[in-house]
């Protein structure tokens, strides 16, 4: 039985930390554009206990995102042990392209695949490069993308990477600033004989909400006038919060069932890593429509430290497992593992896989 496998993972943690201290000298102001008066001390406690957030990690001034996407790259390259040239399809998943330090012109132009397949050399025509973007589900979502691909035949050894560099398009006036972090994470995918119970994708599941929801998160002006019309990363908290409730947990339960899995099979859960407490909300009620408690240890997290780098958290989250880079986490071959993401657009996607 053909099934698509991951057979390489690669990851690129900035090397530039910032904690919570930095933001202390931070005038933040609301979306009305009238300054806090809360201290700036005070924010960022009530921060750190709703997000779970205490640190996060920038690239530095000389690295844009199609850099470290190849970073990335390379490493799930060599972990898988193909030959680059072999393979059928780069594909990266960002939002905001490269930006280079200090400047907000996002530029898209080639697409961030074609300079990594630039960078790592690959002289193969045949091997296509091309971007997804689709908020932070966008690395879900390519790996969904390319599952259909390798199924119709069209390719049998994909690239895919999430590459985010947040940090340039925060506003520091905007405590949701604090959220956003920088990152890369990668894998290889290929199209196998693994038998029926062997390694692969057992199923996946996307939806897009875009009535109401479209501008939960977008684009915007500074909420500090003296930034000028420069557009920002923005974020209706609340909103972003009570949608991901109302719909993840179904949406995951959608892709459970339709793979004919049983929750109790499940061993980790790898959930976008937006907002602790959130995520944690997420899996309880997903084990409470069975009527099951949440059994510990099954939702391994790094937002605590790495923040919410987009496209890059679950990617980055399952190299780091899969290599026992975070304590008390590990997976093992014949792993029941769950990939579940929301993010803009609004868009919702899972994908069940069998280590």
């Amino acid at each position: 039985m053909m099934k698509s496998v991951i057979t390489g993972t690669g990851a690129y943690i900035p090397e530039v930390l910032r904690s919570n201290q930095d933001f202390v000298n931070n005038t933040f102001h609301n979306d009305k554009g009238l300054p806090i008066t809360d201290t700036s001390a005070s924010i960022i406690e009530k921060f750190q206990k709703i997000t779970g957030i205490r640190e996060r990690r920038y690239v530095p001034e000389y690295l844009n995102t199609s850099d470290i996407a190849a970073f990335a790259g390379m490493q799930a390259l060599k972990d898988s042990g193909i030959d680059p040239e072999t393979l059928d399809q780069i594909i990266v998943a960002h939002n905001f392209g490269d930006i280079a330090y200090q400047d907000l012109q996002s530029q898209n132009v080639p697409s961030l695949a074609s300079k990594v397949k630039h960078r790592l050399g690959i002289q193969n025509p045949q091997c296509i490069a091309y971007d997804i973007l689709f908020g932070c589900p966008g690395w879900i979502q390519a790996l969904i993308q390319s599952e259909a691909y390798l199924k119709a035949g069209m390719a049998k050894k994909v690239l895919l990477i999430g590459a985010e560099t947040l940090s340039r398009i925060i506003d520091p006036s905007d405590r949701d600033s604090m959220i956003f972090s920088d990152g890369a994470g990668a894998c290889v995918l290929e199209y196998l004989e693994t038998g029926e119970d062997g390694p692969g994708i057992l199923g996946a599941c996307s939806q897009t909400h875009s009535i109401g929801e479209m501008n939960y998160i977008n684009m915007g002006k500074s909420y500090n006038a003296c930034n000028g019309n420069k557009l920002f990363i923005k974020m209706k908290g609340r909103k972003v919060y009570e949608y991901a409730l109302m719909h993840v947990p179904a949406a995951i339960r959608h892709c459970i069932d339709g793979c004919g899995i049983q929750i109790s099979e499940v061993k980790k859960i790898f959930i976008h890593q937006a907002n602790e407490k959130m995520d944690e909300e997420i899996i309880k009620r997903l084990f409470e429509s069975y009527g099951l408690f949440t059994p510990p240890g099954i939702m391994p997290m790094n937002i605590q430290w790495l923040g919410n780098s987009s496209v890059a958290t679950v990617p980055t989250l399952y190299h780091m497992v899969r290599k026992g880079g975070i304590a008390g986490h590990e997976i093992s071959a014949g792993d029941i593992i769950v990939f579940a993401s929301v993010g803009a657009g609004m868009s919702i996607n899972a994908a069940c896989y069998r280590v």
